[in-house]
């Protein structure tokens, strides 16, 4: 047998292929939709997979207001920040962040970042994600293409 025909052909930044995507949020739960997500802009469901390489696509997620949480977590849950200086721990529910402007966005944010690798793949893998509230993008020019996220395991 000759082995010098199996090579493993690694994805490199030039030869990966990057798709845009519209995801809709509605009535989706937050952890198991931010896990689909994360794994898209990681590149997980595609066959030429390579761990260290961005060959993930490009993810636009609209109706971010729409996610729901499971349980008492909207009120329960809290998420804890830190200003810099002294006594300037803060700590919001998913219901207060619900009121800001740009709260839903800084929520899904933190959930994904979590399930990305920690480094510069991870930050960089972060630049690739778009979140609107409403159902408005202004990505069109992108022509990106509306999956199902329930389609995806």
């Amino acid at each position: 047998m000759n082995t010098l025909s199996y090579k493993t052909i690694s994805t490199n930044k030039e030869t990966a292929t990057k798709e845009w995507i519209i995801v809709d949020a509605t009535d989706q739960i937050v952890g198991r939709f931010c896990s689909k997500v994360a794994k898209l802009l990681r590149g997980k469901y595609k066959p030429n997979f390579t761990p260290h390489v961005d060959c993930g696509d490009n993810v636009i997620i609209i109706n971010a207001e729409k996610v729901r949480f499971t349980g008492k977590k909207e009120t329960d849950k809290v998420y804890t920040r830190y200003t810099g200086y002294p006594g300037g721990q803060r700590f919001n529910t998913p219901a207060e962040l619900r009121t800001r402007k740009d709260g839903m966005d800084k929520l899904l944010r933190h959930a994904i970042k979590g399930m990305l690798p920690k480094g510069p793949l991870g930050r960089s893998l972060m630049d690739n994600l778009y979140v609107y509230e409403g159902t408005e993008h202004d990505k069109t020019a992108q022509k990106p293409k509306t999956i199902d996220i329930n389609q995806y395991k």
